[in-house]
């Protein structure tokens, strides 16, 4: 590349999250050294994988390593590794953007609370940008292995909104990351300060991290490992302490908070592998983006393959965070191999139910599952329809609002174990909200009978529960869908009332069918899907993704004891009885939490009636 000095303007993005960064995590300073060591172990990591093919990658055959340099006079701390370094287009594109889906989006969660900015920034893994919490000004001096020593490159930057990138000699492939600390970061060069935070988070990286200290006064230059430098995965359980997991679970995840909880296992046999997985506290803000990263970094014989692998846990576990060490793996696997491989089917059988265990365990602490599952309720839904392996086992995680507890907590063991003896269903109703579903009309008639109905408001129940018809051999049944059978809870439904026929003829264009109810108490009417129709949700979600959906014409069910249905029985035939039965219709998908079909005709008829009130 060309010596000559190039300057660039940062993304947009980057100067906002440069700024918040350092203002939102100045109380937590030391993550930085912990992110930098990450990208220099992952330099190191990815270097090793790529020399596997292309030997001449190693040079002078160096092991891998990560040196900490403090330079006193200067006032600088050095962050350095051997590893894959970068050439210009990478230090552009790695340094100057921020490419990672979901960014706007991140951006606007941020609300200008520092404490709540911090958790969010740590979803969102700051990496090498957390430099700027310490210093005003950074340098990274990097050569990509393989090149000459005229391919290097050397990046600088204050934070403020602009960079400069220049072509440089560098001896060395790998990178070096200079930082000139701020004044008030000056207790960075204090090597037993270096070696405390090492310690708290770093001590499980794979590489030495060397501490370098140049000669001062009659002191001579010293050098130092400060790490044990030994995959912690590897070592047996009873070695490794909670502070030591917690420490690597940040170190894989970029997460500030603890992990909820872990399972480390070793297995041996016909199929040997080791797999270390976590359960974070805290959904990452791209949960639901289809191109976010997600999957168990993946080794083979503690040599680094791929981050992201994809292939070891379904979908709905992809909040899992980890790590698996499969020996009998070839070392060059690619995605493509994984996909279809049988071992790793038979691993990705194993995790899943180590997963759904360690959730099981984590169950019997109701607040902290409390905590996970309104983190993650959403994603392990989806296992009911993805996993039929596991369905039932999905099912005892799953939680619920419910007439009787309308926190969320309802298990469907609980449920039936409340349940009476002769009652032979599980009862569910859905709804777009909350209280759109605990104000329904349609369990008027359970509460008048005391039965328990599940409350189920978000966007994938309706899917979800296309795909659990019963659990432990009880049927479940939607409370709004089809003809409902309670015995005597309703009495005798006059089906053949002259003004359930009236009705019929007068909203034929925008009903199935009009009958006589045997759900409601104090409501007039209430819609009602038929058994083969779709639902209000799964229909959104196949028109949001662009999928035709077929015309649905609900049933109206009536309540001929309520005294607006008998009013309504003396109008006569005409305009006003069209009206009337139009508004009760409306009414009906107003109770719904559905707008009718023409709100402008809803109006109208609403302020005719308001008029004739009032001059009456």
């Amino acid at each position: 590349m060309s010596t000559e000095k190039q300057t660039h303007g940062f993304q947009a993005e980057v100067s906002r999250l440069l700024h918040l960064m350092i203002h939102s995590l100045y109380s937590n300073r030391e993550i930085f050294l912990r992110e930098l060591v990450s990208n220099a172990s992952d330099a190191c990591d990815k270097l090793r994988f790529q020399s596997l093919d292309n030997p001449a990658l190693i040079g002078d055959g160096a092991e891998p390593a990560i040196t900490l340099t403090i330079d006193k006079e200067a006032g600088t701390l050095t962050v350095a590794d051997n590893g894959i370094g970068m050439d210009e287009s990478d230090v552009v594109d790695n340094l100057g953007t921020i490419a990672r889906s979901g960014t706007e989006k991140f951006l606007a969660q941020l609300s200008g609370d520092q404490k709540k900015d911090a958790q969010l920034i740590g979803q969102f893994g700051v990496g090498f940008y957390s430099a700027f919490i310490v210093a005003d000004k950074v340098t990274v001096e990097t050569r990509k292995a393989g090149s000459d020593k005229a391919s290097g490159v050397r990046w600088e930057s204050d934070g403020q909104g602009e960079f400069t990138v220049e072509g440089i000699e560098r001896l060395q492939p790998g990178t070096a990351v200079i930082l000139h600390l701020r004044d008030d970061a000056r207790d960075f060069l204090d090597p037993f300060k270096i070696r405390q935070v090492i310690n708290q988070y770093s001590d499980h990286v794979a590489f030495p991290i060397n501490l370098l200290t140049p000669a001062e006064g009659d002191a001579e230059e010293s050098s130092e490992t400060l790490n044990s430098a030994t995959a912690l995965w590897q070592r047996p359980r009873q070695e490794v302490s909670d502070e030591e997991y917690q420490s690597f679970y940040k170190h894989i995840s970029h997460d500030f908070q603890d992990a909820l909880s872990w399972s480390h296992n070793k297995v041996e046999g016909a199929l040997e592998y080791t797999s270390l997985l976590y359960l974070p506290a805290r959904a990452p803000f791209d949960l639901y983006h289809r191109d976010a990263n997600r999957g168990l970094k993946l080794y083979v014989q503690r040599v680094f393959i791929m981050d992201d692998a994809e292939q070891f846990l379904p979908q709905y576990l992809r909040f899992v965070k980890g790590v698996i060490d499969a020996p009998d793996l070839p070392l060059n696997v690619s995605r493509e191999l994984l996909q279809d491989y049988g071992p790793v089917q038979k691993i990705r059988a194993a995790l899943t139910k180590r997963v759904l265990q360690m959730l099981k365990k984590l169950s019997n602490d109701e607040e902290q599952y409390k905590a996970f599952w309104s983190q993650f309720g959403q994603v392990l839904k989806e296992g009911i329809g993805e996993d039929a392996d596991n369905r039932e086992a999905i099912a005892a995680l799953l939680r619920f609002a419910s007439t009787h507890e309308e926190e969320g907590v309802t298990r469907l063991d609980a449920y039936l174990e409340r349940k009476p003896a002769e009652q032979e269903s599980i009862y569910y109703l859905l709804a777009d909200t909350p209280s759109a579903a605990l104000n329904s009309p349609h369990l008027e008639v359970f509460r008048k009978k005391g039965i328990e109905v599940l409350l189920l408001s978000d966007p994938v129940d309706e899917w979800m529960v296309s795909y659990l018809d019963s659990y432990k051999d009880v049927k479940l049944v939607n409370a709004a869908r089809g003809e409902l059978d309670l015995d005597e809870a309703a009495g005798e439904a006059e089906s053949d009332n002259p003004l359930v026929a009236r009705l019929k003829d007068s909203l034929a264009e925008q009903v199935e069918s009009v009958r006589a109810t045997r759900r409601l108490v104090d409501s007039p009417s209430c819609l009602v899907l038929a058994e083969d129709q779709l639902g209000p949700q799964m229909r959104r979600m196949l028109e949001a993704a662009g999928q035709p959906v077929p015309e649905n014409k609900p049933v109206l069910e009536v309540n001929l004891d309520h005294d607006l249905l008998k009013a309504l029985g003396t109008v006569d035939d005409g305009e006003r009885f069209n009206d009337l039965a139009a508004l009760l219709l409306d009414q009906a998908m107003l109770a719904e939490g559905q707008l009718p079909k023409d709100p402008a005709a809803t109006a109208r008829r609403m302020h005719q009636m308001l008029v004739s009130a009032v001059n009456n």
